[in-house]
């Protein structure tokens, strides 16, 4: 009698192109036609295709605005009444399906309705977000720096720092005290809470102390949008005259700069390539320039002399699984700590967005096209990537989950890659 596959549910909280296109790429990481996989998230980044899912289900979600400008403003992106309205939808969509295991990815009410369903749940996170991860916390981008700077901005805010998690992670403590389940502890515990957590990054990417037996680093999940370069593109982004910059600032970085930032590389011996993330193109580009929505990131990162982004992993991963430096723009907190962690590394440069003026930009683009420094330090970052399949990590996580036969073991939580 043949064994009925199992259910595999991932759940997007698709406030950025990220928290959809990581579940995607893992979904299509697993073999076909072995389990049963369904994907609930807003419908939206038509982009990232859902052809690996056997079945897909509408979920709310705050719009990316509101998401973006809670984090410019500094305040939680979710009150108690958001969070409960996706707890009664996620406990309808877990009796609808009953899965046997739940993946999330940044749905913070799981941390409620999966226990309270009895579902087993993996989340997807970043090592930076780990309680056990040795970093400091950078000031992002805030109406304090804007106002004050960031040097006597980032001094408030390492004082009220702790007051301000703890006020971003009140909403979530007050729907599991209102549920009947025990404190989580803070927004950290918040981020990466579920029977199993899974890192988006490799273990070298900032100091941690030593994961426990339920955590582990999948890898760098990679994906870029399955898109044609432009027609004309191909002889123009092959032509060795002169060093190519792919910028590229995401669904969730400081799109208002593009165009200064167009016109900075504007004036420099360099070819530009951009893509908005689905934003409108800029009317005015200068002649260097070519953009389009959404462009092969791999490709171009592979390509590019320099990738300019938000810092975030999704870009940052791109450039530098190819070797490439990135010189980051970060704004909210989550690409700040990337950024951070591959500034450390030698890889890349940071540049913070306010204030930030076309001069200052070109210098920086410069600087990190004639150094040999940060280009040593992302070919030593590509090798130890290298190393680590995601996709692999993720399906050997997965027969091990379900005490299934296969080959291959799942990353160990401090080890070395699958």
């Amino acid at each position: 009698m043949m064994q009925a596959r199992r259910r595999i549910l991932f759940l997007a909280e698709a406030v950025t192109l990220a928290h959809l296109a990581r579940p995607r790429a893992l979904a299509g990481a697993l073999e076909p036609g072995r389990y049963e996989l369904h994907l609930a998230a807003a419908p939206r980044w038509p982009v990232v295709d859902r052809e690996v899912f056997e079945g897909v289900h509408p979920l709310a979600s705050i719009p990316p605005e509101r998401f973006q400008g809670a984090l410019a403003r500094g305040v939680p992106a979710y009150d108690l009444p958001t969070l409960e309205a996706y707890l009664r939808e996620d406990l309808a969509l877990l009796e609808r399906l009953r899965p046997d295991l739940v993946v999330g990815d940044f749905r913070l009410s799981l941390c409620v309705s999966a226990p309270l369903a009895g579902v087993p749940c993996a989340t997807l996170a970043n090592l930076y977000w780990s309680p056990r991860a040795r970093r400091p916390f950078p000031v992002p981008e805030l109406p304090l720096t804007r106002a004050l700077g960031p040097s006597l901005g980032g001094w408030l805010f390492r004082l009220a720092r702790p007051a301000a998690f703890a006020l971003h992670a009140a909403p979530l403590e007050r729907l599991r005290r209102r549920h009947g389940l025990p404190r989580l502890g803070g927004l950290l515990e918040a981020y990466t809470w579920g029977d199993h957590t899974l890192y988006a990054d490799w273990p070298g990417l900032l100091a941690h102390a030593p994961l426990g037996p339920t955590e582990r680093c999948l890898g760098p999940v990679q994906w870029a949008p399955s898109v044609p370069l432009p027609p004309g593109w191909e002889a123009w982004l092959e032509a060795e005259e002169l060093p190519l910059v792919y910028l590229n600032l995401g669904s969730s970085g400081a799109g208002r700069l593009l165009p200064l930032l167009l016109a900075a590389l504007g004036g420099l011996p360099c070819r530009v390539a951009a893509a908005t993330a689905g934003r409108p193109l800029p009317p005015h580009l200068p002649p260097n320039a070519r953009v389009a929505e959404y462009l092969p990131g791999e490709r171009l990162a592979a390509r590019a002399a320099l990738v300019v982004c938000n810092g975030g992993s999704p870009a940052a991963y791109q450039a530098l699984a190819a070797g490439t430096p990135v010189l980051a723009l970060p704004s909210n907190l989550d690409q700040h700590l990337m950024a951070q962690a591959l500034e450390a590394l030698g890889c890349a440069r940071v540049l913070r967005p306010e204030g930030l003026g076309a001069e200052a930009f070109a210098r920086a683009v410069e600087a990190l096209l004639e150094e040999e420094g940060p280009w040593a330090a992302a070919r030593r970052v590509a090798a130890e990537l290298a190393r680590w399949d995601a996709g692999a990590a993720f399906a050997a996580f997965v027969r091990e989950r379900f005490g299934e036969e296969g080959e291959g073991a799942c990353a160990p939580s401090r080890a070395g890659p699958s």
